[in-house]
C-alpha cells in the first residue's frame, strides 16, 4: 500500500502522464490526482492534502509560481517544481525555491529512454526529500522588504561545457571591492539552499571586507540565475565565479554548475579562482568538501565557512580539517531551520561545527566574526 499521496499539475496531458508514471513505479507512492493549471492545483491540494506536489512553472489561467505562493501562505506543502531548461525557466525555478519549493527537477523530454530513466530516478530521491519535509509557509511578496533591517547591518552600525565561464561585467553598481584582505568567508548548501542564501546574503552588508565563496549544489544554467538572483536582493556584489577571477571584497562567487571551485594563491597575495573538472565528490561537483580543502592552503587568511541545509555529508570532513588547521569560525545551521538536516547534521556529529545557528541568525555572525575580529 502507497504510504504518500501525490499531486500532479501540468499543462500538458502528455506530461502528466509521464511524471504520473513515473511516479507510479514506487510502491511508496501513489498520484491521488492532477491538474492542469494553478488554480486547479490549488483547489486539489486543498481537496487532497497530498503529501507532496510536483508543479509545472509554465501554465495558463495561473503559473506554478502564483499557485506555490498561494499554496505556501493558504496549506504549506512540499513541492517539487518541474523546470525547463532555458535561462528563463532556470530564473523562475530560482525564485520558486526562495518562495518554499524543497526542489526541482527538469522537465523530461518524454522522447529518449535513457532520459526518462535519469529524471525518474532524481524524480523518486527528491520525492523521499519532500515527503519528510517540514515546510514553512511564507509571505513571498514580502521577502524582499523583510530582509532591508537586519542583524548583520546593525553590526556595522550535470553538463560539462568545454571550457571554464569566463568572467562576465556585473550589473550591480558598486564600489569595487578589494583584493586585499585578512578574512575570506564560504558557504555550502544543497537542498534548500536557495532560500537559505537569500536569507544569509541579503543580509551581509554593504562594503563587506571579505570575498564570499558558495557552493550551492545545482546543475549549470541554474548557478547562474541563483547569482543573478542573490546580486538583485544583496547589498554587495555576487557573481557566478570564473576560471581567474580575482578575489575582492564585498563580493561573493557562487561556483558554477558541473564544475569544483578552489581558490588559488599568486604570489604578490592576491587570490584567484580556479575551476576543475575533476572527478565529482560524493557525487557532487561543484562539492563543498573540495573548496573548504583549498582553504587549507591559505591558512595567514582568517577563515570562516558555514554549511547550511542539504543532504548528505558534503563539506563535513573539509570543515573538519579546517577547524583542525586553526579556522577562525565553523558554523552548522540548526536543524529547526533547515529543510534537509543532513550536511549540519554530519559537520555536528564529526564536531567540526564550533557554533550551531538557526539560519536567521548566520548572516550576523558572519559580519561580527569579520568586523569585530572575534
Amino acid at each position: 500500500m502507497a504510504s504518500y499521496n501525490i499531486l500532479v499539475v501540468d499543462d500538458s496531458v502528455f506530461m502528466r502522464k509521464i511524471i504520473s508514471d513515473l511516479i507510479s513505479e514506487n510502491p511508496q507512492f501513489k498520484v491521488v490526482g492532477t491538474a492542469k493549471n494553478g488554480q486547479e492545483a490549488i483547489e486539489q491540494a486543498k481537496l487532497l492534502r497530498p503529501d507532496a506536489i510536483t508543479m509545472d512553472i509554465e501554465m495558463p489561467i495561473m503559473n506554478g509560481l502564483e499557485a506555490l505562493q498561494r499554496i505556501m501562505r493558504e496549506q504549506p506543502t512540499p513541492v517539487i517544481m518541474v523546470s525547463s531548461l532555458t535561462q528563463e525557466g532556470a530564473a523562475e525555478t530560482i525564485k520558486a525555491l526562495e518562495w518554499g519549493a524543497v526542489d526541482f527537477i527538469r522537465k523530461p523530454s518524454g522522447s529518449i529512454s535513457l532520459d526518462l530513466y535519469k529524471v525518474k530516478q532524481l524524480l523518486l530521491e527528491k520525492l523521499q526529500i519532500a515527503v519528510r519535509t517540514k515546510v514553512r509557509g511564507i509571505q513571498p511578496d514580502n521577502a524582499q522588504g523583510a530582509v532591508q533591517q537586519t542583524a548583520a547591518t546593525a553590526a556595522i552600525k550535470s553538463t560539462p561545457t568545454v571550457s571554464p565561464p569566463k568572467p562576465a561585467a556585473s550589473v550591480k553598481s558598486v564600489n569595487p571591492g578589494s583584493s586585499h584582505f585578512e578574512h575570506i568567508v564560504a558557504i555550502g548548501t544543497s537542498t534548500g539552499g536557495p532560500r537559505a542564501l537569500h536569507q544569509v546574503i541579503s543580509q551581509i552588508p554593504a562594503g563587506f571586507p571579505a570575498p564570499i565563496l558558495i557552493v550551492q549544489h545545482m546543475p549549470p544554467n541554474f548557478t547562474k540565475s541563483l547569482a543573478q538572483r542573490l546580486n538583485d536582493i544583496s547589498q554587495i556584489r555576487v557573481v557566478e565565479a570564473a576560471e581567474g577571477d580575482i578575489l575582492q571584497t564585498a563580493t561573493a562567487y557562487v561556483a558554477p554548475g558541473g564544475w569544483h571551485m578552489v581558490i588559488g594563491k599568486e604570489p604578490n597575495r592576491t587570490y584567484k579562482i580556479r575551476l576543475t573538472k575533476e572527478e565529482p565528490r560524493s557525487g557532487h561537483r561543484p562539492s563543498v568538501d573540495v573548496m573548504f580543502e583549498s582553504l587549507l592552503g591559505v591558512p595567514e587568511l582568517k577563515r570562516h565557512v558555514v554549511i547550511m541545509t542539504g543532504m548528505g555529508s558534503d563539506g563535513a570532513k573539509g570543515m573538519l580539517s579546517l577547524k583542525q588547521s586553526g579556522c577562525s569560525t565553523t558554523i552548522a545551521e540548526a536543524e529547526e531551520t533547515c529543510v534537509v538536516y543532513g550536511m549540519p547534521r554530519a559537520a555536528v556529529e564529526s564536531q567540526a561545527a564550533m557554533l550551531v545557528l538557526p539560519q536567521q541568525e548566520i548572516a550576523g555572525r558572519i559580519a561580527r566574526c569579520v568586523l569585530q575580529d572575534g
